[in-house]
C-alpha cells in the first residue's frame, strides 16, 4: 500500500511503516518555543522536576513576539527564557542579538531540514512543511513533554492533494494560492489534515511563496502543509549550516488521499480575504469595485516578512508617495532579511515613499504592538489572519493581501489592484 510523504516521514522516525489515523510515539528533530508560548513549559518542565533537556540541541527558543520588550509584563517574560537558556547552556536561543520571527529565522540558519518532525507551541509551526518536512503547532505543555523526553504522541494525519497547474501571474503568488484555498474549503475544511501541494505549479514557485502556503494551512484548519524536496528547496539549502543530513521523501503514486483539489493557478486572480475570517476570499479586482479605504498597509509576519516581499513592494513604491491618510508599516522577517533589503536599496525606498520599517517581531499580526489598529480603522495586512479584533480594536477591519497589493493600496489609500 502506497504512503503519503507525511506518513513516509513518521514510518521513518517510528521505525515501521504507519499509515493515517494511527496513534504514533515520535521522536521530535526540532521544538520550538517562543517569548509567549515558553515560560508556560519551563513552568511544566520544572514542575516535572526535569533537569535537563531530552535533546538540548533540538530545542530552539526565539523571542520574537514582544522584542525589544514593549511593557514590564513582556521584559519579565521575555527574561524567563533568558534565564532557562542561560541555566541549561541553550545552543539554539536567539533574542535581540539575532532577531527573527521564528518562523523565517528558523529556515534561515538551517535548524529546520527536510525529513523533520517539527513542533511549536505557535500554530504556524506549520511554516516549516514547505521544506518537505512534517511541522505543526501544539500545546505549551505539549512542548513541555517533548523538552523532557525528546518526543511526543502524534495521530498521522490523513492528506489532502491539492493539485496546482499553471503558471502564475505576475503578482498571483503563493499568498493567493493558500487564501483560494481556504476560500474554497473553509476554514475547517482541512480539519486535522495535511495539505500536500502538487502539480506543475510548484516548478514555478519560490521558497518564499511555499512559506506563505504552509504558514497559512492552519488557517484551513490543517495540522499541517507540506511540499516536496526539489530544486528549488535544493537551493535554498545550499547556502545554510544544516543541523541534519536532508531525509528525501516523495509520495507514491498509490498513496491513499481523502480529498483531491485542483485549482488554475494561471487563471487565479490576486486573492483578498475580507473581514472577519480568513475564508472570506475576493479577488482583487471585486476588493476595489468596493472602494475599500484603509488607514494601514502592513507588509510583514512569519506569512510575508521576507526579501521577495520588500523586493515587490519596493519596485511598486520607487518614486511614489504613500497616501497622506495611509499608515505603511513594513517589518521585515529577520535582521538578515532587513540588513540585505537595506543592501538592495529597498529600505531606502520604502522610507523615501513614506514608510517606516520596524525591527523584526510578531507585534502587529496578533495586536500586541507596532501597528495597532484603532477603533473603526481599516487595514490590508499581508498578516495571516483577519478575526475581530485580531490587530487591535473590535471595531477594526483588516483585510489580507499579498504584498503587491498592500504596497499599491498604500500609495492609493483604497485597495487597489497592481496589475
Amino acid at each position: 500500500m502506497g504512503q503519503t510523504i507525511t506518513e513516509k516521514i513518521f514510518s521513518e522516525h517510528v521505525g515501521h511503516s504507519v499509515y493515517a489515523g494511527e496513534i504514533i510515539r515520535s521522536n521530535i528533530d526540532m521544538v520550538i518555543g517562543n517569548d509567549i508560548t515558553t515560560p508556560i513549559s519551563i513552568s511544566a518542565f520544572n514542575l516535572s522536576g526535569a533537569t535537563k533537556l531530552a535533546n538540548p540541541d533540538g530545542f530552539s527558543i526565539v523571542l520574537d513576539h514582544f522584542i525589544p520588550a514593549k511593557d514590564i509584563a513582556s521584559a519579565n517574560q521575555a527574561r524567563i527564557s533568558r534565564d532557562f537558556a542561560k541555566k541549561h547552556n541553550l545552543k539554539n536561543f536567539f533574542d535581540e542579538k539575532d532577531m527573527g520571527i521564528e518562523h523565517a529565522l528558523l529556515p534561515e540558519k538551517g535548524l529546520v531540514v527536510p525529513g523533520d518532525v517539527i513542533i511549536g507551541a505557535d500554530s504556524h509551526t506549520c511554516t516549516h512543511g514547505a521544506l518537505g518536512a512534517f511541522s505543526t503547532g501544539m500545546g505549551s505543555t505539549d512542548l513541555a513533554f517533548a523538552m523532557i523526553t525528546g518526543g511526543n504522541w502524534f495521530k498521522v494525519p490523513e492528506s489532502i492533494k491539492v493539485v496546482l497547474s499553471g503558471k502564475p501571474g505576475k503578482y498571483t503568488t503563493g499568498k493567493d494560492i493558500i487564501l483560494e484555498i481556504i476560500r474554497m474549503i473553509g476554514v475547517d475544511g482541512a480539519l486535522y489534515r495535511t495539505l500536500e501541494f502538487t502539480g506543475s505549479t510548484i516548478e514555478h514557485l519560490t521558497m518564499d511563496d511555499r512559506f506563505s502556503m504552509c504558514n497559512m494551512a492552519i488557517e484551513a484548519g490543517a495540522k499541517s502543509g507540506i511540499v516536496a524536496y526539489d530544486d528549488v528547496t535544493k537551493e535554498f539549502l545550499s547556502d545554510k549550516n544544516l543541523a541534519r543530513e536532508p531525509r528525501i521523501h516523495y509520495s507514491d503514486d498509490d498513496a491513499s488521499y481523502v480529498q483531491v483539489l485542483e485549482i488554475d493557478v494561471a487563471n487565479l486572480d490576486p486573492v483578498i480575504a475580507y473581514p472577519f475570517l480568513p475564508s472570506n476570499g475576493h479577488s482583487v479586482s471585486q476588493a476595489q469595485k468596493d472602494h475599500i479605504k484603509i488607514d494601514q498597509a502592513f507588509i510583514g509576519s512569519c506569512t510575508n516578512g521576507r526579501l521577495s516581499d520588500l523586493k515587490v513592494a519596493a519596485e511598486i513604491l520607487k518614486g511614489k508617495r504613500v497616501h497622506p491618510d495611509v499608515r505603511l508599516i513594513v517589518t521585515p522577517g529577520t535582521q538578515m532579511i532587513l540588513r540585505e533589503a537595506n543592501k538592495l536599496g529597498y529600505i531606502d525606498i520604502i522610507v523615501d515613499a513614506g514608510g517606516v520599517v520596524s525591527n523584526p517581531t510578531c507585534g502587529a499580526c496578533l495586536g500586541g504592538y507596532m501597528g495597532i489598529l484603532g477603533d473603526n480603522e481599516v487595514a490590508i495586512s499581508t498578516t495571516n489572519r483577519n478575526f475581530v479584533g485580531r490587530m487591535g480594536s473590535r471595531s477594526s477591519k483588516v483585510y489580507l493581501a499579498n504584498s503587491a497589493v498592500a504596497a499599491i493600496s498604500a500609495i492609493e489609500g483604497y485597495i487597489t489592484d497592481p496589475r
